[in-house]
């Protein structure tokens, strides 16, 4: 730490950026409101479609293997809208009490939480469709193909490119 209160560690004042605790608290906060609005937008619209699927008519004719399919789907798409509006509520709560980077942190983890149960809720629900929808044998390898999808876009590629990029 430098006099002005500025980090001068070697990532930051070499290639990193130059930015106290605080700012960098700030500056992530900032991050994972813009990320965590993108998917709580994507589980609030499924979970509220979700919602209203047990008050159609065709419900009632779901085998009982759909209905427990459709009964976790829903209590999955439950608990990831709870995981990521979650930050927003714990922000709420804390602020002003000067644990901004420990507020982060906690949000941060809520938020990977949030997201290993979309993960869950779209997959399970993407069970439920096709298997209402076609009946076919394949469905499971087709949900296990997509399963597959998000895991690459949504973990596996970051995970790498943290691990390629990263400077020591």
């Amino acid at each position: 730490m430098s006099s002005d209160g500025k980090d001068i560690s070697p990532k930051a004042s070499g290639r990193g950026r130059d930015e106290t605790h605080d700012e960098r608290a700030d500056r992530q906060w900032g991050e994972l409101i813009q990320e965590v609005r993108v998917a709580q937008t994507g589980v609030q619209i499924l979970f509220g479609f979700l919602l209203t699927v047990v008050f159609t008519p065709h419900y009632p004719q779901l085998g009982d293997t759909e209905k427990v399919i459709y009964l976790v789907t829903v209590v999955l798409g439950a608990s990831a809208t709870g995981a990521l509006i979650g930050p927003v509520s714990f922000h709420r709560l804390v602020s002003g009490q000067r644990i901004k980077p420990q507020a982060v942190r906690w949000a941060s983890r809520l938020t990977f939480v949030g997201l290993v149960l979309l993960l869950a809720t779209m997959t399970s629900a993407l069970l439920l469709v096709l298997r209402v929808a076609t009946h076919d044998a394949y469905v499971p390898y087709l949900v296990a193909a997509i399963l597959a999808w998000y895991l690459l876009c949504w973990f596996v590629l970051p995970v790498w490119a943290r691990i390629r990029f990263s400077e020591d």
